[in-house]
């Protein structure tokens, strides 16, 4: 069976690391990845968390580029409502101008971190003039055109060959958004693992692009047995908090529901603690899992997330479904 395999990593921060450990963890991470032969290798953005380390991802991937030569390096993704669409791009023209064909720019709609950071990233947004997610992308195929002839400022420097551009959602509605903007659809299954709405959301692409099938992303976490894959992912867990006003986000703990209430202003919450969707086991059993998904759903690609585990496993996840060739074909 023929799919290509590529890592999400978030940078996550150990007990007793800084930060600088913690992105030179996802160097490591990223420089191993591409002589496996994965084929994409994308960075989080996450603002205001103190066990995450990567709140600019275009600044990390510069630095991903210049110390890969062949994987494509990108975010998954930039949090496209605290921006001007036209900063996006002249960002990720930029980027591809130095690394041509090699630049992803996967773009998302959630805020990736708590109220006060989001305050803080709009400061200077106009509220009445905030454009919707639909609208920005929308101004981000304009910018990233490199066509003269739009009146319109053009989003410099032009790249030989532009950034490869995803959208990230989870429903039948980011799959319509997609099809019609002309951007690729990434599943975000590891937040969203529902298979009735994976489905949904796979044919409803399917259909608007006349035939095109979205890239699945999956939390995924391989050791050398499956009793050890499954006490580590067991320790894993993720608290759901809902406020008044219908919002709901995912935080990592309790505390941090907590925080994320107090800094929205509210005092009425509800929590709810979730275990984590994560493919674990072996090698050979994540390899079976994903056959079936690539069978079953005519995928070409998984873009799997390393959980929030030590480096050391997350590199040794990466060797072992390496090891086990999972169609690394690139």
């Amino acid at each position: 069976m023929t799919y290509l395999l590529s890592l999400l990593d978030k940078s996550p921060i150990e007990p007793g690391q800084d930060s600088r450990g913690a992105l030179q963890s996802t160097v490591r991470l990223a420089v191993r990845a591409e002589q496996l032969g994965y084929h994409r290798f994308w960075v989080a953005e996450h603002h205001n968390t103190t066990n995450l380390a990567s709140s600019a991802p275009e600044a990390l991937i510069a630095y991903l580029l210049a110390r890969t030569s062949a994987i494509r390096v990108g975010s998954g993704g930039v949090m496209l409502q605290h921006y001007s669409a036209y900063k996006v791009a002249e960002t990720f023209n930029l980027l591809a101008s130095l690394a041509p064909g090699r630049v992803d720019l996967g773009v998302g709609k959630a805020p990736g971190g708590f109220p006060l950071s989001t305050r803080a990233l709009q400061v200077a947004v106009d509220p009445a003039r905030k454009p919707d997610f639909a609208d920005q992308l929308s101004d981000l195929n304009t910018y990233l055109a490199a066509d003269p002839n739009h009146d319109v400022a053009q989003a410099t420097p032009f790249p030989p060959v532009a950034p490869e551009r995803f959208l990230l959602g989870a429903s039948v509605e980011s799959a319509e958004l997609a099809a019609r903007k002309g951007w690729e659809l990434v599943f975000a299954g590891h937040l969203n693992g529902d298979p009735e709405n994976l489905r949904k959301t796979f044919d409803a692409y399917e259909r608007a692009t006349g035939g095109k099938r979205p890239i699945l992303a999956l939390a995924a976490f391989a050791a050398e047995s499956e009793e050890e894959a499954r006490e580590r992912v067991g320790d894993l867990r993720i608290v759901k908090v809902f406020l008044p006003n219908g919002q709901s986000v995912n935080v990592g703990n309790e505390e941090q529901a907590a925080e994320f209430a107090r800094q929205s202003g509210v005092t009425d919450y509800r929590v709810e603690e979730k275990v984590p969707s994560v493919l674990h086991g072996t090698a050979s059993h994540i390899r079976k899992e994903l056959d079936e998904l690539h069978r079953r759903y005519g995928v070409k690609e998984f873009i799997l997330d390393t959980p929030a585990l030590t480096a050391a496993e997350r590199l040794n996840s990466i060797e072992l479904l390496a090891k086990e060739r999972l169609s690394l074909v690139a």
